[in-house]
């Protein structure tokens, strides 16, 4: 049995999803605390190292999402720290944040995803029509790394095409890439991966957005704003189909510990109209938050929940150090 932690909450940094970040690690702190152990949040700035290596801290949570904090910069500063940290290692935060990269990872591993490109800056109207000849249909913009759907625009199939040259230069004024896929009609669907001892997905969720058009930025985050259902209700087959897809994502980016896996189930509630979006290794803990929902209809308290993850991550330890080898004479 571990006996109390200190445990240093890393939250903010230069994101867009800083304010959502604070919001997360306010949760995980408070969990920790019920849990028993000694809980710090850190600002995730220029003197956070200074502090990580001041106080000696036993494990790290980073609770921080886009830009810094969840794309492997802040697993990377931890790994030169020697900081045991809950969470995905470098490389697999910084494939799950990219999501270009990942849905080439996705597609070698054989998983379902909505057809779609990816483009480069450039003639926004070029890639537009380029885009509706090959998608056809409704279509979705987004940027390639970004998170919380910020800078995400779905457009119908009506849509002009200068409309959807707009929507791609939103979307480069977040990322050099933006990601085009075709709008998969259906149940917006999300589901927990817990990576312990064994890696488990919770039952899924069911995502409902009755005042806006998709789970938004401020539908996630305005309480009321989006209904969950979980246990979704989708049949039998679906739901483990969805359940095993969100695994094997999971293990296709190399994440360990946690990851949420979001997905569109088509209209026709079959296990074979599943289209994977987006695997996030850092899932949203705040109180409307999708993650600590799940975790909590599979038997996981917020507290027993986080204490698990750092106890977790302190058993695992820091990173193993090579030794270094004198040169040939």
């Amino acid at each position: 049995m571990i006996g109390p932690l200190s445990v240093a909450v890393v939250q903010g940094g230069p994101s867009s999803e800083a304010e959502v970040s604070r919001a997360s690690a306010a949760g995980v702190a408070g969990a920790l605390s019920v849990a028993g152990h000694r809980v710090e949040r850190l600002e995730l700035d220029a003197s956070l190292a200074e502090r990580l290596r001041a106080e000696g801290y036993d494990v790290a949570f980073p609770a921080c999402h886009g830009h810094l904090g969840e794309d492997g910069a802040l697993q990377g500063l931890l790994e030169v720290l020697d900081v045991p940290y809950v969470g995905s290692d470098v490389l697999a935060s910084a494939l799950a944040m990219n999501k270009r990269v990942a849905r080439i990872l996705f597609e070698r591993a054989g998983l379902p995803l909505a057809r779609g490109l990816v483009a480069a800056r450039g003639d926004a109207f070029t890639v537009a029509e380029r885009a509706r000849r090959q998608l056809g249909g409704g279509l979705v913009v987004k940027p390639a790394c970004q998170g919380s759907a910020i800078g995400v625009t779905r457009l119908d199939p009506d849509t002009p095409t200068a409309d959807v040259a707009r929507a791609l230069e939103e979307a480069w004024a977040f990322d050099d890439f933006a990601i085009v896929e075709h709008l998969v009609r259906g149940h917006e669907v999300t589901c927990g991966v817990l990576d312990l001892d064994a890696t488990v997905a919770f039952p899924p969720t069911e995502i409902f957005t009755p005042n806006d058009p998709f789970y938004t930025y401020e539908a996630r985050y305005v309480a009321g704003r989006s209904v969950h259902a979980c246990p979704a209700p989708l049949s039998v087959e679906t739901t483990e189909r969805v359940r095993a897809v969100a695994i094997e994502a999971h293990r296709a980016l190399g994440c360990r510990d946690l990851s949420r896996v979001d997905f569109v189930v088509g209209d026709a509630d079959a296990p074979d109209a599943i289209a994977l979006l987006e695997v996030n290794s850092l899932p949203g803990m705040t109180p409307t938050s999708l993650y600590p929902e799940c975790a909590a209809v599979g038997g996981w308290s917020m507290s027993r929940l986080c204490g698990a993850l750092v106890a977790h991550a302190h058993r695992r330890g820091r990173s193993r150090r090579l030794q270094p080898r004198a040169l040939p004479r």
